[in-house]
């Protein structure tokens, strides 16, 4: 079995090495480069999950809970800005991982309302709207505004998806990225930073279409495939991505199918169901996180190749695990790397033959 994660995240990372040289000929205005946004006029309001933020002037402290919204944050050059952190399922993105350490960590998992504000930002950022808003296991957003500090969630977490219940939601429609390229134009905008934003999203919109193009003229439409994030008990039911979800976002991208056809973004899910529709590719996640018993991909790949009902998956009989960062498998600017670790793996299988 081949690491295809680790395989995928050294040609990502020598792309994002490059990406700054990208970024700098925009800035240098290529003829062919459309003309620069028109900086920020302030006061600026933002219609963010059904509020709206305004904004006097750029925020100067923030504190950023969820490490996808944190990533999104360094990739726009924002970590001088940033007082701290929390929720964490990995490493750190490697190119970031000098800023990260001057950082500070709130938690690795939810912080307090009082450590957050005991920071003394004036923008609070949230990957996920469970952590803040209005059922937030942090502060509702009220709970800031009170205090003259503004929130704003990822689009990805609230547009066409519902998080009442308090768990991992339901999407009504299928997630993309324009959803983050969405975030990325909001965020440039209320810093003022509009041709970082632009030259970021130019960046994972070309590394999206060379891994299409890496697997062009593949018929993948009858490979069924799941995703497994974690599950609370080894040989219990599996936390695997729904129908509307992120990997469900690379399955479309790529050509594959999704085993799962729930609406929920994360369903719990037996393995006599999975079974049933005996899928061809198990895509993994791996993170350092260790909340769940089968948050170890080790401990995953075991249980398969074990239980009396897994073992005799097509997946698991031939071997076709690909191993994948878990924040890949969430709506973040990681999802590009799904998407190119997806596409190495199918093409090291010769699925795409």
């Amino acid at each position: 079995m081949i690491d295809f994660d680790r395989l995928a995240g050294r040609l990502v990372a020598f792309s994002r090495i490059l990406a700054p040289i990208s970024a700098a000929a925009v800035a240098l205005g290529c003829l062919s480069t459309p003309a620069a946004a028109a900086p920020t006029r302030y006061p600026l309001e933002v219609s963010n999950c059904g509020q709206t933020v305004r904004f006097d002037r750029p925020p100067q402290k923030i504190v950023s809970i969820g490490q996808g919204m944190t990533e999104v944050l360094f990739s726009l050059g924002l970590a001088d800005k940033i007082a701290g952190t929390a929720v964490w399922v990995g490493p750190v993105l490697k190119e970031f991982e000098a800023e990260n350490r001057k950082i500070k960590r709130l938690a690795d998992n939810d912080p307090s309302f009082e450590s957050v504000v005991g920071e003394a930002p004036d923008l609070v950022t949230a990957e996920f709207e469970w952590h803040v808003g209005s059922q937030g296991s942090v502060a509702k957003r009220e709970q800031f505004e009170a205090l003259g500090i503004n929130t704003y969630v990822s689009p990805a977490d609230c547009v066409a998806k519902v998080n009442a219940d308090g768990g991992d939601g339901v999407r009504k429609q299928l997630f993309t990225m324009d959803l983050i390229y969405q975030e990325i134009r909001e965020l440039s905008q209320i810093f003022d930073i509009q041709g970082r934003g632009d030259a970021l999203i130019a960046d994972l919109k070309k590394r999206e279409s060379d891994a299409v193009a890496s697997i062009r003229g593949a018929r993948l439409g009858d490979i069924p495939v799941v995703f497994w994030f974690s599950s609370k008990e080894v040989e219990g039911d599996a936390f695997v991505a729904g129908k509307n979800s992120a990997p469900a976002y690379i399955l479309k991208t790529l050509g594959a199918r999704n085993v799962v056809t729930t609406d929920e973004e994360w369903p719990l899910v037996g393995w006599e169901t999975i079974a049933s529709a005996n899928p061809s590719v198990i895509v993994i996640a791996t993170m350092d996180r260790r909340l769940y018993a089968a948050d170890d991909p080790a401990v995953k790949i075991d249980f398969l190749e074990k239980d009396p009902v897994t073992s005799q998956l097509e997946a698991v009989r031939n071997r076709r695990f690909i191993q994948m960062d878990g924040q890949s498998m969430n709506p973040t600017i990681r999802t590009i790397d799904g998407i190119e670790t997806l596409a190495h793996g199918i093409n090291a299988f010769g699925l795409s033959q």
